[in-house]
């Protein structure tokens, strides 16, 4: 035993130990309570920062940049999963650069580590991710990832997303509070995406609503068809981000559409276009009465691809302009390029609703202009009523009287004048009967038009040539092109398809008609053996001549590749 000193010593020291581990110990709350206290604090800020977007992008962005800082993660992302739940449809990422994205090549689609978080939407921590029965490795070029913390984001209850943590940074691993944070801020995110998302259902709303108005404004102005079809592509193509918007129309007396307006990626080869009801997606969509939808347009086996014209498209969708029951208008084509998202059943049935409108719209026009043609109608027929009842009778009359007072004229310089008289008046009648036969008569029948003729030419000649050829048609060819000059362009037109069977061993052929109020130009393009140095010409010769009588020339060609390039082109100003 120790002396009393020593023993009065110890008991001094030891209230002093237990006093500073006392002390130690309310240190460490102190540090956690305020640890506590600050990432309460930055969870707050975060949820009121993601709670401030209205643009889903942004928003989205928000919310993976708060979760890697209220976790001190070095890696994070954000996948959002597709509508069937399968996959995911976009991937939104923190902490790699763009030259690192660039080397690994196509963003997740929803497999491994990542699908599990699909298939099980609960939150899911791990120590080493590849030590999980559902990793298979990374791509090369991968940074190296090890822990994993992952939450889903639920919005509506429905599995919105989810969001993916890699790297505590430290070396440490993600704990329960790190799982508990991300799991309210996932909550915070899904009322943040939900509120952006009605916003810009809302804002997208408004766009179609305005392009309605602008649609039906044009049409009940009176403004040209083409500039109103013309303003339905652009308008739908902005609104649904499509690098390609066109419009077709049926064409009379046939079983085609023919492509009124392209605007966009390649329009020009789409513009003038001639397709087929069942080998096209807008045939598809206008016999059926129903939106066609394809993932990829330039693979898609129900689609002629001849001519090329989807190089660089992707998904696409193409919806009727009217409904089976009021009677389909036309047809309105939309694609993306290639890579992008396909067209959403939400975004399909918006644009529905919008070529709905748009042919009302053109319905009412088309009514309004009936009621205005049978107005002039009614009052050329009073016209000619009166012409043939007043000045017809008068102008008979008053011949009938020069004629017989012709007889009692002595001077027979005085009765020639008279006998002239009556002749012309002869004349005069003659012509203005003809002018009354001009005001009652009609246009011809259906299908009398060139676009038509040029597309029964050209099937026609399909038994023959062992194909169909492609047709496209730019330019007013009906308004802009005489009579007389289209029978020459189909008869041109059919001698050229016909020598293509017989001589040129093609497997394809493509017919261009293009005018432009000065000049029709009609261009027939095979692939086959060209023209011979030695054949026969008889019938370039004819085509030569027709383009001669008209003033005008004919050209043929054989391109590098193969094949014979004839253009037939003659002026229509003196019409």
């Amino acid at each position: 035993m120790g002396s009393p000193e020593e023993s009065r010593e110890a008991r001094v020291r030891l209230p002093q130990l237990k006093m500073d581990e006392l002390l130690e110990e309310l240190q460490a709350r102190l540090d956690t309570a305020r640890g506590t206290r600050d990432r309460v604090h930055s969870l707050l800020e975060a949820v009121l920062s993601v709670g401030r977007e209205l643009n889903l992008e942004q928003a989205l962005h928000s919310i993976v940049e708060a979760a890697a800082v209220l976790v001190d993660a070095e890696y994070a992302a954000l996948g959002v999963i597709t509508p069937d739940g399968k996959a995911l449809s976009a991937f939104h990422t923190i902490g790699v650069s763009e030259a690192q994205i660039a080397e690994i090549g196509p963003y997740p689609q929803g497999h491994g580590i990542l699908g599990e978080l699909i298939r099980h939407p609960e939150p899911l921590r791990l120590t080493k991710i590849s030590q999980h029965s559902a990793s298979y490795g990374f791509p090369a070029h991968h940074p190296p990832m090890n822990t994993f913390l992952g939450v889903p984001i639920r919005v509506r209850d429905q599995i919105f997303g989810n969001l993916y943590l890699t790297e505590k940074r430290g070396g440490v691993q993600f704990d329960e509070d790190d799982e508990s944070v991300l799991s309210t801020l996932a909550v915070a995110a899904g009322v943040a995406i939900d509120n952006a998302r009605l916003y810009e259902e809302s804002r997208l709303r408004e766009r179609w609503l305005q392009a309605n108005a602008e649609v039906t404004h044009g049409l009940m102005s009176g403004g040209a068809r083409t500039d109103v079809l013309a303003l339905i592509a652009e308008r739908a193509g902005e609104i649904t981000g499509s690098a390609l918007a066109a419009v077709a129309l049926p064409m009379e007396d046939t079983e085609s559409l023919a492509v009124e307006i392209a605007v966009g990626m390649d329009a020009e080869a789409h513009q003038g276009l001639v397709l087929s009801m069942d080998r096209s997606l807008m045939g598809l969509a206008f016999a059926r009465a129903t939106p066609v939808t394809s993932a990829d347009v330039g693979k898609d086996g129900r689609i002629s691809l001849d001519p090329p014209r989807f190089g660089g498209l992707g998904p696409a969708v193409a919806v009727p302009i009217g409904t089976a029951e009021a009677g389909v208008r036309g047809v309105v084509l939309l694609a993306r390029e290639a890579g992008r998202q396909p067209f959403s059943a939400t975004e399909t049935e918006t644009l529905q609703d919008f070529a709905a409108q748009a042919s009302v719209a053109m319905e009412l026009a088309d009514h309004r202009r009936d009621a205005a043609e049978m107005a002039v109608l009614q009052d050329r027929d009073r016209i000619a009523r009166d012409l043939h009842d007043l000045a017809i009778q008068r102008l008979f009359a008053t011949g009938m009287t020069l004629q017989s007072a012709g007889r009692f004229i002595e001077h027979e310089e005085a009765a020639e004048r008279v006998v002239r008289a009556v002749d012309d008046l002869d004349e005069t009648i003659k012509i203005i009967r003809s002018t009354i036969f001009g005001l009652r008569a009609r246009d011809g029948g259906a299908g009398t038009g060139l676009r038509a003729r040029v597309v029964r030419a050209a099937g026609e000649a399909s038994p023959v040539l062992g194909f169909a050829p492609s047709v496209r048609m730019e330019g007013l060819v009906d308004t802009d092109v005489p009579r007389e000059i289209a029978d020459h362009v189909i008869a041109v037109l059919s001698e050229a398809l016909t020598n293509i069977a017989r001589h040129a061993r093609a497997d394809r052929a493509d017919v261009a008609l293009v005018t432009d109020g000065r000049e029709v130009r009609l261009s027939v393009t095979d692939n086959g053996v060209g023209i011979p140095a030695e054949g026969r010409r008889s019938g370039l010769l004819n085509m030569e001549e027709r383009a001669r009588q008209l003033g005008g020339e004919l050209e043929w060609t054989t391109p590098q590749d193969g094949g014979t390039v004839l253009v037939w082109k003659v002026p229509v100003t003196g019409k």
